[in-house]
Protein backbone atom coordinates (compact mmCIF):
# COMPACT_ATOMS: atom_id res chain seq x y z
CA UNK A 1 0.00 0.00 0.00
CA UNK A 2 1.09 3.58 -0.62
CA UNK A 3 -0.13 6.72 -0.16
CA UNK A 4 -0.13 10.31 -2.07
CA UNK A 5 -1.60 12.77 0.30
CA UNK A 6 -0.71 16.71 0.48
CA UNK A 7 -2.39 18.85 3.26
CA UNK A 8 -1.25 22.60 2.93
CA UNK A 9 -2.45 26.00 4.53
CA UNK A 10 -1.28 29.43 3.00
CA UNK A 11 -1.23 32.61 0.98
CA UNK A 12 -2.03 32.98 -2.39
CA UNK A 13 0.84 34.47 -4.47
CA UNK A 14 -0.74 35.92 -7.52
CA UNK A 15 -4.42 35.39 -9.21
CA UNK A 16 -5.07 32.34 -10.66
CA UNK A 17 -4.19 31.76 -14.32
CA UNK A 18 -7.20 29.84 -16.00
CA UNK A 19 -7.47 28.03 -18.45
CA UNK A 20 -9.87 26.23 -20.90
CA UNK A 21 -8.83 23.37 -22.78
CA UNK A 22 -12.60 22.36 -23.98
CA UNK A 23 -15.66 24.88 -24.02
CA UNK A 24 -17.21 24.21 -20.40
CA UNK A 25 -13.89 22.54 -18.91
CA UNK A 26 -11.66 25.07 -16.60
CA UNK A 27 -8.55 24.50 -15.20
CA UNK A 28 -6.78 26.60 -12.51
CA UNK A 29 -3.34 27.38 -11.95
CA UNK A 30 -1.90 29.10 -8.92
CA UNK A 31 0.97 29.51 -6.44
CA UNK A 32 0.73 29.16 -2.55
CA UNK A 33 3.11 30.26 -0.63
CA UNK A 34 3.26 28.26 2.93
CA UNK A 35 5.90 29.14 6.14
CA UNK A 36 7.97 27.40 8.65
CA UNK A 37 9.71 28.75 11.98
CA UNK A 38 12.67 27.20 12.68
CA UNK A 39 15.60 27.97 15.54
CA UNK A 40 15.57 30.56 18.39
CA UNK A 41 15.79 33.27 16.59
CA UNK A 42 12.42 32.51 15.03
CA UNK A 43 13.39 33.12 11.61
CA UNK A 44 10.67 32.17 8.80
CA UNK A 45 11.18 29.88 5.73
CA UNK A 46 8.70 30.52 3.18
CA UNK A 47 8.23 27.81 0.76
CA UNK A 48 6.37 27.91 -2.69
CA UNK A 49 3.93 25.15 -4.11
CA UNK A 50 2.33 25.20 -7.80
CA UNK A 51 -1.44 23.89 -7.55
CA UNK A 52 -3.74 22.75 -9.96
CA UNK A 53 -7.24 22.73 -9.65
CA UNK A 54 -10.32 21.47 -12.19
CA UNK A 55 -14.08 20.96 -11.99
CA UNK A 56 -15.69 23.31 -9.39
CA UNK A 57 -12.46 23.68 -7.96
CA UNK A 58 -11.44 25.61 -10.97
CA UNK A 59 -14.81 27.37 -10.90
CA UNK A 60 -14.34 28.35 -7.40
CA UNK A 61 -10.97 29.80 -7.57
CA UNK A 62 -12.02 31.37 -10.71
CA UNK A 63 -14.93 33.67 -9.02
CA UNK A 64 -13.27 34.35 -5.33
CA UNK A 65 -9.45 33.59 -5.30
CA UNK A 66 -7.44 36.76 -5.09
CA UNK A 67 -3.55 36.99 -4.34
CA UNK A 68 -3.51 37.07 -0.76
CA UNK A 69 -6.39 34.91 -0.22
CA UNK A 70 -5.96 31.95 2.52
CA UNK A 71 -6.71 28.90 1.57
CA UNK A 72 -6.85 25.01 2.93
CA UNK A 73 -6.18 22.43 0.40
CA UNK A 74 -5.57 18.62 0.13
CA UNK A 75 -4.72 17.02 -3.11
CA UNK A 76 -1.73 14.80 -4.44
CA UNK A 77 1.32 15.24 -5.97
CA UNK A 78 2.57 15.34 -9.64
CA UNK A 79 5.91 15.37 -11.21
CA UNK A 80 6.01 15.94 -15.02
CA UNK A 81 8.21 16.69 -17.35
CA UNK A 82 8.19 19.44 -20.58
CA UNK A 83 10.40 21.11 -22.66
CA UNK A 84 10.85 24.89 -22.90
CA UNK A 85 10.94 27.20 -25.32
CA UNK A 86 14.89 26.90 -25.51
CA UNK A 87 14.67 23.36 -25.93
CA UNK A 88 15.52 22.29 -22.28
CA UNK A 89 13.93 19.69 -20.19
CA UNK A 90 12.17 20.73 -17.36
CA UNK A 91 10.85 18.65 -14.20
CA UNK A 92 7.93 20.59 -12.20
CA UNK A 93 5.90 19.24 -9.32
CA UNK A 94 2.52 20.31 -8.95
CA UNK A 95 -0.19 19.61 -6.21
CA UNK A 96 -3.15 17.95 -7.91
CA UNK A 97 -6.14 19.44 -5.71
CA UNK A 98 -8.85 17.40 -4.51
CA UNK A 99 -10.48 19.78 -2.10
CA UNK A 100 -10.27 23.50 -1.65
CA UNK A 101 -11.56 25.91 1.41
CA UNK A 102 -11.61 29.10 1.23
CA UNK A 103 -10.34 30.82 4.66
CA UNK A 104 -10.17 34.59 3.63
CA UNK A 105 -7.79 37.72 2.80
CA UNK A 106 -4.25 37.22 4.07
CA UNK A 107 -3.32 38.19 7.58
CA UNK A 108 -0.39 40.61 8.77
Amino acid sequence: MSVNKVILLGNVGGDPEIRYPEKDRAIAYLSLATNDRFGGSGAEMTEWHRLVMGGENAKLAERYIRKGSRIYVEGKLRTREYEDRFKITRRVTEVIVERLELLGRATS
